[in-house]
């Protein structure tokens, strides 16, 4: 397995790890709109790398595992470190667009990198097989439209806990990041390009006419 793969698990769980048992440190690096628009930026990375409960830690571990061999065996090392962080990032981003009034907005997670890399497979491996719970076996195109058409319900509904934002922000800096280090996709599948572009399309449409 990749050095570096385990390399960004390792550090999640040790920084996980701190926050479970240090709330003074996990106050100090969690996502919170108000801390970052009064300059500590710094919580938009090391949000990421803290984790609700362990649970939360172990389902974003298993699916970055099980989906970071397929971009670094397409693209290598150092373009998925660039998929993993950009799509931290992107994820942190949109949070802080979407959620720039809300000063008491508070999220952790490593998700919306995790979601970056599972969107960056996708579009490497649109004819992958994947499952809805894990029963329900479909390709992967069609999972991650629609994943993110239910992200963009959760961020309409907003009667969970989860960052759907940060997902929807992860699977765009995945997509737009993948494309620019393999612009031959947009040639070679351009189908599946435009199919995985239409949820985002319909997200940022939706917010222009005030849906969201």
């Amino acid at each position: 397995m990749n050095a570096i793969l385990i390399g960004i698990i390792v550090a999640n769980v040790l920084i996980s790890y701190k926050g479970f048992n240090d709330l003074y440190f996990f106050r100090k690096y969690e996502f919170h709109v108000g801390s970052i628009r009064a300059g500590e930026q710094i919580r938009m990375l090391s949000s990421g790398f803290l984790h609700v409960d362990i649970i939360h830690l172990i389902f974003n571990m298993y699916t970055l595992w099980m989906f970071a061999p397929v971009v670094i065996d397409w693209m290598g090392g150092f373009s998925f470190v660039l998929v993993y962080f950009g799509s931290l990032i992107f994820g942190s981003l949109l949070t802080m667009i979407f959620h720039k009034n809300d000063y008491s907005y508070r999220a952790v997670g490593a998700s919306g990198a995790v979601t970056g890399v599972l969107y960056s497979a996708i579009l490497l491996h649109p004819d992958m097989t994947l499952g809805i719970f894990g029963i329900i076996p479909i390709p992967a195109y069609l999972f991650g439209i629609l994943y993110l058409l239910y992200s963009i319900y959760g961020m309409k509904a907003k009667n969970d806990n989860i960052g759907h934002t940060a997902h929807f922000g992860g699977a765009i800096g995945g997509y737009l990041i993948t494309l620019i280090k393999e612009p031959s996709l947009v040639y070679d599948n351009t189908f599946i390009v435009v199919l995985l572009l239409i949820p985002i399309l319909i997200l940022f449409g939706m917010a222009k006419l005030g849906k969201l």
